[in-house]
């Protein structure tokens, strides 16, 4: 840090409450990076409580043009929080109030510091529902949902982040003040400029509080597992669940690598010789689920699986999500670094797909495991790479370009629901048309004319 920059923001120290701005190396280190492998240290750390105090802060920073990074609690996969370069991260953690649960208006309104699963019981305690469920939302903060428009398995049947966004509170660049949308669940006020901050990834601006759509609580929970010799099978299994006229809320798909490392993990045989594994949830009220699930059994019986299991209700559901949750953890006891890439194909590119996967694997030397969200094509195309080795690191990235070409030449998209961030930075021009790129450029020089927020990312 040079010395002017040291002085700006020991300036910016003293005209915040004690603790509000940290520069020691302790915390700089703790908020240099996220769950990806590349880090950056910041030159400060501020953690305010208030809307008024992220304003001070980025009215000084925008009159000064010192870099500055939001972050939520830090589990991002793609490097979107790294402080690339420099100046102050903002850490949104310290808000973390859930303001209001109207049972009468089906709405929250949360601070970003909300992690997901609290505001998803705190809402189910009054038998309402919030259905976006990324994996770690035991961990994640609402902000950080918003900033990735997260999504999870239950985005199947409910949508993602986007679809539960009426209304935001923003402060933008120069530090002033923009409520957007409302309570209202419908609003054709001009542009639909709340949702316009979802999935901005910290370029645009800093959320400072979200008024969220709200469901009733499904009454009623059912589960089906089923394991097949190969992925053939449970794909028509798959594109027979559609056809039939189901939609589950959950429809997720495993392969052989990671149903093997699942098995070393957790000891269970209920895996050997599976190549392929399906969980579907159902949910609505008990009668009509518990006949759905009959129905749902039968259908699935008739794409030779090895074999099904069911569970009626919230605590025997549980059990087959624990089970998927073990999925990541089975990849990580192998040893190799996991590369995680959550790609999105169209629905019926499916099965090509875990062909390509399978392709990849016998041409770069790499292992290859998927799993993931099979209902909406969004499936992590995990590469278990030796890091110690400097050839497999080599034949990864080689194994990345051609992942993300033929991606790119069925229709799909490069991440699906983490972001840009660090990690898919080198494909950005690949994944977005020359016109495309002008009018993210043109909307951030508009909101953001110095270029201060969350800079050395996609735009």
């Amino acid at each position: 840090m040079n010395t002017a920059r040291k002085r700006q923001l020991e300036r910016l120290q003293g005209s915040l409450p004690k603790g509000a701005l940290r520069m020691d190396e302790r915390t700089l280190a703790g908020h240099s990076g996220d769950k990806w492998f590349a880090s950056h240290p910041p030159e400060a750390v501020a953690f305010p409580r208030s809307t008024k105090a992220v304003s001070q802060i980025l009215q000084f920073a925008n009159k000064h043009k010192i870099p500055l990074t939001a972050r939520g609690a830090g589990y991002g996969y793609v490097g979107g929080c790294v402080p690339v370069r420099g100046g102050i991260a903002l850490s949104l953690k310290k808000m973390n109030r859930i303001r209001e649960v109207s049972e009468d208006d089906f709405v929250a309104v949360v601070q970003p510091g909300v992690i997901t699963a609290a505001l998803q019981n705190a809402v189910e305690a009054k038998r309402l529902y919030y259905p976006p469920d990324p994996a770690s939302r035991s961990d994640c903060s609402i902000g950080g949902n918003i900033a990735t428009n997260a999504g999870g398995p239950r985005c199947l049947k409910y949508g993602v982040t986007r679809d539960y966004v009426l209304g935001l509170e923003v402060v933008l660049p120069d530090g002033s003040i923009a409520k957007l949308g409302g309570r209202c669940h419908k609003n054709k006020t001009g542009f639909d400029l709340a949702r316009f901050f979802v999935g901005s990834e910290g370029l645009l601006g800093i959320v400072t509080e979200a008024t969220l759509k709200l469901l009733p609580k499904p009454p009623f929970r059912a589960c089906v597992g089923a394991g097949f010799r190969s992925m053939r099978d449970a794909a028509r299994a798959i594109r027979g669940i559609f056809k039939a006229g189901f939609l589950p809320s959950a429809l997720e798909i495993a392969d052989a690598f990671t149903l093997a490392a699942a098995r070393e993990r957790t000891g269970s045989r209920q895996f050997d010789g599976c190549n392929a594994h399906l969980i579907v949830e159902i949910d609505g009220q008990e009668k009509s689920t518990r006949s759905e699930l009959r129905e749902l059994q039968k259908l699935i019986g008739e794409f030779s699986p090895l074999f099904i299991q069911k569970g009626f209700g919230e605590v025997a559901v549980e059990k087959f999500w624990a089970l998927r949750r073990e999925f990541s953890y089975s990849l990580r006891d192998t040893g190799l670094t996991k590369l995680n890439n959550d790609i999105a194909v169209p629905r019926g590119m499916l099965e090509p797909l875990f062909k390509f996967a399978a392709q990849l694997q016998k041409k770069h030397g790499i292992r290859v495991a998927c799993f993931g969200h099979a209902g909406d094509g969004n499936i992590h195309v995990n590469l278990m790479m030796d890091e110690a080795d400097p050839e497999q690191v080599r034949r990864s990235d080689a194994a990345l370009d051609d992942l993300f070409q033929q991606v790119l030449a069925w229709g799909g998209v490069v991440t699906g629901e983490h972001g840009i961030g660090v990690a898919r930075l080198p494909w950005w021009e690949q994944a977005a048309p020359a016109e495309v790129r002008r009018l993210h450029a043109a909307f951030k020089k508009a909101v953001d004319p110095n270029h201060i927020l969350n800079p050395g990312k996609f735009v």
